[in-house]
């Protein structure tokens, strides 16, 4: 391809892809063929999976969320399976990313159903060496994809919205929900934090890549028309994000602030990257580390995990806890001998066992229980 498209165009290619311009508009704006952007789109976008590959791996990221993006291949309701035609119908992106670095572990293309779902959590669990909290939101496959990943003792949440109105069921809101949607959360796995339970940073990660991918555009015209271009187009603008997007509120790239690389990549560095990434097959599943937790915990001996201060009880909402401290080891006390009484009453409600027999005669106030034969 280098032979017939020099890198000046190549590049303007690249930079027309990775901005949401469809096929045909960077033909306009370049003069390259659609033909040939195809071909070029389709080769960065598998330099682009190899690349990930071979970054994403070994991660140490302790808050996970995890949502698919609606988008369709060809028709929108096409029911023709990709061996027997270019129709797909709805293709949707399952994506996991990082709460803290905003950086994208994983995408999976596929239908939203069951087996997409393990797909994508076993290539999310492979990157991983750190056992996360995972946030989701209501799709009913997840529970049983990370579960089997995972195990059940992941912490993992719910985050449910209620689009519908009340009393009105067959209210259609896909494109312009109400203003007032009340959100669910409930526990799955685990003992998860719900207060930092959410799903806010991917579905404004969901927005971020519906502008730079101009397939993922609803009510357009900018669909594709093949699986494979798709998947490219895809992997292509999710790589992009993670190593040269800079995230306002980070002020430096989701790779940079996990620790992936040390500075903002260029669009030359990363054209460079893609065709020259050689193939790369998936990380493979690693033991789980457990991770340190943001609240008051102790270490457990043997790298056994941590003790966590769980809220709910008696406690208030708002009480702070201090460090878990093992209860002080207190000697036992001294036995008190009682003090005889001067005006010689006796004390019923005092008692201590005999250390001599009692005179012949003695009233026992304990029969059969301080002489065995008390009770005969």
């Amino acid at each position: 391809m280098a032979n017939f498209l020099s890198e000046e165009k190549r590049l303007r290619v690249l930079a027309a892809l990775v901005e949401g311009n469809s096929e045909r508009a960077i033909e306009r704006m370049t003069g390259v063929q659609q033909k040939t952007i195809g071909r070029l789109a389709l080769t960065l976008g598998e330099g682009a999976v190899n690349l990930h590959n071979r970054l994403a791996r070994g991660l140490q990221c302790s808050l996970v969320t995890v949502d698919e993006i609606w988008s369709y291949v060809g028709k929108k309701q096409a029911r023709v399976t990709p061996e027997d035609g270019p129709e797909v119908g709805e293709a949707y992106t399952f994506v996991a990313l990082d709460a803290s670095s905003r950086f994208v572990i994983g995408w999976y293309v596929g239908k939203r159903n069951e087996e997409s779902a393990r797909a994508f959590i076993n290539d999310v669990r492979a990157r991983l060496v750190v056992m996360p909290a995972m946030t989701s939101d209501g799709f009913a496959p997840y529970v049983s994809a990370i579960g089997s990943a995972f195990g059940p003792g992941v912490d993992y949440a719910m985050t449910v919205k209620n689009y519908t109105r009340k009393g009105r069921r067959d209210d259609d809101h896909r494109y312009e929900p109400p203003r007032d949607p009340f959100i669910t959360k409930k526990v799955v796995f685990g003992a998860p934090n719900l207060d930092t339970a959410s799903t806010a940073y991917i579905e404004r990660n969901n927005a971020t890549m519906r502008h730079h991918i101009g397939r993922m555009r609803r009510l357009c015209y900018a669909f594709s028309k093949r699986l494979d271009r798709h998947r490219a187009a895809v992997a292509l603008n999710y790589a992009w994000y993670n190593l040269g997007t800079v995230v306002k509120t980070l002020r430096v790239t989701p790779a940079m602030q996990l620790g992936l690389t040390d500075h903002v990549w260029t669009i030359e560095e990363f054209q460079a990257a893609l065709l020259t990434a050689g193939p790369c097959e998936p990380p493979e599943r690693q033991p789980l580390a457990p991770r340190v937790p943001e609240t008051t915990a102790r270490e457990l001996p043997n790298g056994r995990g941590f003790l966590r201060v769980v809220g709910g009880g008696k406690a208030s909402a708002g009480s702070s806890h201090g460090p878990i401290m093992p209860p002080p080891v207190v000697a036992p006390a001294a036995p008190v001998e009682p003090v005889a009484d001067p005006t010689g009453q006796l004390d019923l409600l005092s008692w201590r066992p005999r250390s001599k027999p009692e005179p012949k005669g003695q009233l026992s106030l304990f029969p059969g229980f301080d002489d065995p034969k008390g009770g005969e």
